[in-house]
């Protein structure tokens, strides 16, 4: 039953599934994120901020990244990562395109 409602919550809402992954499972994001330090002058940001900026706009993207993450990324990998990424900029596209598409409607 567990696994039937990820895959739906994973189809529908990538963001809503990747908030359920984070809270059942926060090493998992953590561990693929942990490398990732950004420093600007003598700030360094936590590294939760970067799963926060995927959360918010690259969602598919992101989860494909911890997805495929904790074994390494090989070549499969980086093919289910532009999948997540081709989704994301559809999702963005097709938004732009259906509103532009009412605009002209009117």
């Amino acid at each position: 039953m567990g696994c039937c409602l990820g895959v739906l919550l994973l189809g529908g809402a990538p963001r809503l599934a990747l908030l359920l992954w984070w809270f059942m499972d926060p090493a998992r994001i953590g561990g693929a994120f942990r490398g990732w330090s950004t420093t600007a002058g003598g700030f360094t940001a936590p590294h939760w901020i970067w799963p926060t900026a995927g959360l918010l706009l690259l969602p598919w993207t992101t989860l494909a990244y911890i997805f495929v993450s904790p074994g390494g990324i090989t070549t499969f990998g980086w093919a289910i990562i532009v999948i997540g990424l081709l989704l994301d900029l559809s999702a963005h596209g097709g938004s732009g395109r259906e509103y532009h598409r009412r605009r002209s409607e009117r």
